[in-house]
Parts: C-alpha cells; structure tokens; sequence
C-alpha cells in the first residue's frame, strides 16, 4: 500500500507559508489576521479552533476566536468585514441556528471568506483546495483517469466537482444508493466525502486504485472518515492514512488563502500610496 501522507507535504507548505508572512511582516508591513466567529460549545470544535489557533502561531498569523450568541454575529461580522486589520473572516459551522447558515455566511465580505461558504467568496475552498495539493505532491495524475467523487456537499463535493470538470477531468458524482458499487468497481481514483462511515467497503475498490477519504464524522467519540477498516488491509491500493492524510492539507489551505487576502491588501495600501 502506498500512503498519501498530508502532514509530510503540510511541513513544507508551512515552512513556504511562513516566509511569506515574515516578507508580509516585514516588507509590507501587513500583520495577517484571521478571525473565527463562533456559537455553540462543541468539542469537535474546539478541537479544530486550537488546530487553527496552533498553526496560525507557527507561521505568525494571528487568530482571533470571537464567541457570541448568535444574534451578534451579524453586528459582529459587519465591523470584522470593515476591519482593515482583520485579513480573513470564518464562521464556524454549524451555527446555534442552522437555518441561517445561508444567510450568515452571505454577510462575510467576499475578499475576506477564506472558507468560500458565501456565493461571491474569491477563494478556492480549503479541503478541494487541499485534496487537490495532495495528489499533486504525490504525483498521481488524473488526466484520463476515471474518477468518482462520492458525496456533493457544499464545502467538498459540490466545489471539487467544479474544480474538476474546469481542469478538463472525467468526474463522476455519485451520492449514497444502490450503485454505489457498481460506479466505485468502475473508478480509477475515488475521493469520498460523505461523513458516513464505512460508506466504502473493499469489495467496492477495484485493483491499484487510489482512494482519498476526505470524510469527516464522529462515531463513538472519535473522528472516523468513510472508509471501512477492511480496505486498509489491502496493500494494492494508493490511499489516505487514518489519520494525517487530508486534514492537515486542510488547514494550510485555509491559511493560504489568509495570505492571500492580507497579499492583495497590502498590494491595495501599497497601490493607494
């Protein structure tokens, strides 16, 4: 079996992404600053604002965590959006009311969404941004390949699809159903992102395919991706770790597009003389 390894590739990521933001710092005097909006108490949150918070550290971007009632957050997302020190904006998912998801994301300023959850943010999605990183740095192309994307959310399916099809790439989606495995048997490169655990069994997995699990769930208390324990007992596949294989690519995506926003406002100072 050969290991897609994501946290070996957000090393050197890291290390580039740091340089850049100490040129920032120093030549354009632009301190990069994201901030975290969030309502519910939840310790897979929790968990992921320290990842963020810790990485942000590591390369001297700032992370703010606001913790508000729900009610705030329009108030509260209106002066960030208008913050020139503030470079990136997330809302942190879900919200204390899901229902207005669509109309709170919205309220980010486009140059600002670093999540791309509005319909005008200028950014690539972080996971498709880093699913893309990871068979990039592991050499697997996929001109000609036959791939499948299970799953077509709005934060990995549905923007890897888009991010596909414009590369010129023969995706196939397929959603959970019955020919699942009938299209998966089919499937060169299979990239999975259902948040349904072992969606994807290896009798579904056709000899030396490559197999990205972008799925994120909770089962038990532990975070669990799509595939079923019985694939990772085959040695002929190109696969994702448990654990390390898109997750950490995830987060240096997000922080790029950190870099990007504080890049193109320093650009915009610098231009305004």
């Amino acid at each position: 079996m050969k290991t897609l390894n994501g946290s070996e590739l957000a090393s050197f990521i890291q290390e580039r992404q740091a340089h850049q933001v100490r040129a920032l710092r120093q030549a354009h005097d632009a301190f990069p600053k994201l901030a975290i909006v969030v309502t519910v108490d939840n310790p897979v949150i929790e968990t992921y604002m320290k990842l963020k918070k810790k990485y942000g550290a590591e390369i001297l971007v700032d992370v703010d965590i606001h913790r508000v009632d729900q009610i705030e957050v329009k108030g509260l997302l209106n002066k960030l959006s208008k913050d020139k020190k503030t470079h990136g904006i997330i809302v942190q998912l879900p919200l204390e009311d899901p229902s207005q998801t669509e109309t709170i994301v919205n309220m980010v300023a486009p140059n600002k969404d670093v999540d791309a959850l509005g319909s005008k943010a200028k950014f690539e999605p972080a996971t498709p941004m880093a699913i893309m990183w990871l068979l990039a740095g592991y050499n697997v192309d996929l001109v000609g390949k036959r791939v499948l994307l299970v799953g077509r959310g709005k934060l990995v399916g549905a923007p890897l699809e888009k991010i596909l099809n414009s590369s010129g790439i023969d995706v196939h989606v397929v959603e959970r159903g019955a020919n699942l495995k009938q299209e998966a048997l089919k499937a060169d490169v299979i990239i999975t992102a259902t948040g349904q655990p072992t969606i994807l069994e290896s009798d579904m997995i056709k000899h030396g395919a490559v197999v990205v699990d972008a799925g994120v769930a909770s089962e038990s208390g532990k975070t669990v991706g799509d595939l079923a324990d019985d694939v990772y007992a085959r040695d002929d596949l190109v696969i994702t770790p448990k654990k390390g294989g898109v997750g950490p690519l995830t987060v240096c995506a997000l922080f790029e597009n950190v870099i990007l926003a504080a890049s193109s406002f320093a650009k915009d100072k610098k231009d305004a003389g």
